[in-house]
């Protein structure tokens, strides 16, 4: 899955885990996690910025808009961001999968009004998702130590520098109008946090927060990168289940 995703990353990775019913230990090797303090103190700043503005700017947007709508923006967010999909799959030689997405694309941008629809999904073109930093471990680029980001959550040390390329590739990169490309970048967190509303209890009643997302993070990522070829009996055998807009009505 993408690298990037905003603040409360981790988060929606770990919601992920906990509803794949995907088990995780609450420990990792030191060598995943030689910053451990440092990523700490980073999360507790991340989740009081959340406290203070996201939930409860998502709490609000939830009310004000109605499911069909959250639904549309859901899906015109994702279109925009697909050509980093497209980028990568051609990076990693995935001819077939860069095929699919291409039409995904084309059909979502047209006939779908601009991705507010996903009749490519009822074409049965499935949605597949690329990112840099999975280009980069197809590769054979180690991810590194394990590294929480100010503001943008969960990452590793061979993801974080990934994110730059994965911007450039996102279609609100190329935006005429500054102002509409900050606001699209706003209205995404929103509809991120948003997902994460009916999940946050059982997050909440992790015995460890920080190590279950972390975890979580590591695993998911390692699985994504490896397209589910794991080893027999690894925790990452199961895919999480994903947090992809569904069509609008």
């Amino acid at each position: 899955m993408p690298s990037r995703l905003p603040l409360l990353h981790g988060t929606m990775v770990a919601a992920s885990l906990l509803l794949g019913g995907c088990a995780t230990t609450l420990s990792a090797p030191s060598a995943d996690d030689p910053w451990e303090r440092l990523n700490r103190s980073t999360q507790e700043f991340n989740d009081a910025i959340d406290r203070a503005v996201l939930k409860p700017a998502a709490q609000g947007y939830q009310r004000a808009v109605p499911g069909f709508a959250r639904t549309g923006v859901s899906n015109f967010l994702s279109n925009l961001g697909y050509p980093t999909t497209l980028v990568n799959n051609l990076l990693q030689l995935k001819l077939k999968a860069a095929l699919s997405d291409t039409a995904r694309l084309l059909l979502n941008s047209t006939l779908g009004l601009g991705g507010l629809l996903d009749p490519a999904t009822d074409a049965g073109l499935a949605r597949n998702d690329e990112d840099f930093g999975q280009t980069l471990g197809r590769w054979g680029v180690p991810s590194g130590p394990y590294v929480v980001i100010p503001l943008l959550g969960p990452s590793t040390l061979r993801d974080t520098p990934s994110r730059y390329p994965d911007y450039l590739t996102n279609a609100r990169r190329y935006l005429d109008d500054d102002a509409t490309e900050l606001a699209l970048g706003g209205l995404a967190v929103l509809d991120q946090r948003v997902r994460l509303i009916p999940v946050e209890e059982t997050l909440e009643g992790a015995f460890d927060r920080y190590a279950l997302m972390r975890n979580a993070y590591l695993q998911r990522r390692e699985y994504v990168v490896r397209d589910g070829d794991v080893p027999a009996g690894s925790p990452d055998e199961e895919p999480w289940i994903e947090d992809e807009p569904t069509p609008a009505p």
